[in-house]
């Protein structure tokens, strides 16, 4: 009980944020019942409660607490210990129960000594392995700004969008997948909503930036991400010691395992186990370490346009020149050499996207070492001409979108493809439809079903639409500040200038509960005090009702009277 009073107060004394802190890091409820301190303190006390939280604490902060102290590991949010450094009796009993349960848990381990450092050979293959994975989640990132990835209940990207990067190529496995996402998501480059995986404005920036630069920003979030427990000496702890590192987490080998592997596909460890230099730097953290990036393949900013409409790249093309050329070649294959082929499909997918005939050449002259062939030239012409036959506008008077095709056959043909039928598309003429459904939604319907559609504005001129917008738009996920508001006001609003009375009606309660036998000492009306010892019973009307132990007999108290509380011996 004590030890439930100190806490309500220190409790009290905190700001709100504090307040919100520690019942996010305690994983408190917010639609928690407790109606003041005295109940968030007991809570806090409760065997379950203080389970959760030992089982969130590395191994140092485990030790330190069996051994009575406080280490410097321990979450101070956690509130575990008394304003002095002790821990509570109710974390010393449970702490006593999980060594009991998992004596090696509690167990000191010494800090490990560095890694081995690199060779050169390891070094390159770290390199190689960084720049693949590089590519890999710029792959990713490019098909969710598309269309966002789907996510399934546990956050994992669905099956269909699985096969749908491996086939592309994105990737290779599903695993591959689902560290690269989890990847994006610790650097920020990928948001989750409750549906989807979205690329954010973090994520659009990182696509235009090089690729020594793309990597760096994954390596320093992967770095910051580390949790408290596995670093040491102002650093991180070598990877194949973080499996020790939380002993009581559930899943935490499993997760160490896991982000050991992404450290491999990064090249922040060789596949032979060694560490190449600028991980050292990098895992070390010292202020004044030179940042050291990998050996990365140099960019360059010239491709070869060949007369049977392919682009071949020599060597790894610049990002923005390649995230460009995509919009209007298929990539078909992924080296330091790459190659694109040009097609009617992927020149309208550019013309979609908002270029123009103009625009595509000029990009391509630019770009091409050899110059535009006739071929491609002709093909861009063809397409370009063949662009705008499906124009779409949105008719503000009636409150529709309509779709005008060049001729009847093309809007009978619109008419009828089953996957254009969510929009209810209605005849309206010889050569044109209507739908209920907003404009630029019936623009991208179309233009996925591949018909060579544009869209139009209000004066009839034609206007780029683009697909791609990054995550974050909508309203931001509440912190813990917001989270647990209405709760902190509520506690704060049961905060009363008589603490010392509020805490003795619940000592009372609990009493009660309890048909404890307690001494009370009591005010006399001649202001003498006189202790009964009683076994507590009831408590209403501000009164205590029980049985005297002395007389035998059944007292009633006035609260207002009473001055301690105790339990009997």
């Amino acid at each position: 009980m004590a030890d439930e009073r100190a806490l309500a107060t220190g409790l009290s004394g905190l700001t709100d944020d504090a307040l919100a802190r520690t019942f996010a890091a305690r994983a408190v409820s917010p639609g928690s019942t407790w109606h003041d301190f005295f109940d968030a303190a007991g809570g806090l006390l409760e065997p379950t409660s203080i389970d959760r939280a030992l089982t969130s604490l590395p191994r140092a902060a485990l030790v330190g607490l069996a051994a009575g102290v406080a280490a410097p590991e321990l979450p101070a949010a956690l509130l575990l210990i008394d304003a002095d450094g002790t821990p509570f009796a109710a974390v010393t009993a449970r702490v006593e129960a999980a060594r009991s349960a998992h004596p090696d848990a509690f167990e000191h381990r010494p800090v490990p000594p560095d890694p081995t450092p690199a060779r050169e050979q390891d070094a390159a293959s770290a390199a190689e392995l960084a720049f693949t994975t590089t590519g890999a989640l710029a792959d990713v990132l490019l098909a969710a700004a598309h269309l966002p990835l789907a996510r399934t209940g546990s956050g994992a990207v669905s099956a269909v969008d699985r096969r749908r990067l491996v086939d592309a190529g994105a990737v290779e496995t599903p695993e591959e997948l689902d560290d690269l996402v989890e990847t994006a998501r610790t650097a920020g480059l990928l948001a989750p909503t409750e549906r989807e995986w979205q690329v954010t404005a973090a994520g659009e920036e990182w696509l235009q930036a090089s690729t020594a630069r793309r990597w760096r920003i994954v390596a320093d979030a992967l770095a910051a991400a580390a949790p408290d427990g596995v670093r040491a000496r102002g650093g991180i702890l070598p990877l194949d010691h973080w499996h020790d590192a939380y002993p009581l987490r559930a899943g935490w080998r499993e997760l160490s395992e896991r982000r050991a592997r992404v450290a491999v596909r990064w090249g922040l460890i060789a596949p032979s186990g060694a560490e190449p230099a600028w991980t050292a730097a990098l895992r070390t953290g010292r202020p004044d370490a030179v940042p050291v990036d990998p050996p990365l393949p140099a960019e360059i900013d010239r491709v070869y346009l060949q007369a049977d409409l392919t682009a071949i790249s020599p060597g790894p093309l610049a990002p923005p020149l390649e995230l460009r050329l995509r919009t209007m070649a298929h990539r078909e294959s992924r080296a330091q050499a790459s190659t694109y082929r040009f097609s009617a499909d992927s020149l309208g997918g550019a013309l979609t996207e908002g270029e123009t005939a103009a625009s595509i050449r000029e990009f391509l002259s630019a770009l091409s070492l050899t110059g535009i062939p006739q071929p491609l030239e002709y093909l861009i012409q063809s397409t370009a001409s063949r662009h705008g036959r499906v124009r779409v506008e949105w008719d503000a008077a009636a409150s529709r979108t309509v779709v005008t095709a060049a001729d009847r056959a093309l809007r009978d043909a619109i008419a009828v493809d089953q996957a254009l039928r969510p929009l209810g598309l209605v005849a309206d003429g010889e050569v044109a439809l209507t739908s209920r459904v907003g404009r630029d939604a019936v623009y991208w319907a179309l233009a996925d079903s591949r018909y060579p559609v544009m869209a139009v504005d209000s004066t009839g001129a034609a206007e780029s639409l683009h697909r791609r917008t990054a995550a974050g738009a909508g309203a931001p996920s509440p912190d813990a500040a917001q989270l647990y508001a209405p709760l902190i006001a509520r506690l704060r609003e049961a905060e009363g200038a008589d603490t010392d009375g509020a805490w003795l009606v619940r000592e009372l309660e609990q009493a009660v509960r309890a048909r404890a036998v307690i001494e009370v000492a009591v005010r006399m009306p001649d202001d003498t005090e006189r202790t009964f010892t009683i076994e507590a019973t009831g408590l209403g009307g501000g009164r205590l009702r029980g049985r005297d132990r002395a007389a035998d007999v059944e007292r009633t108290l006035p609260v207002s009277h009473i001055l301690r509380v105790a339990t009997a011996p």
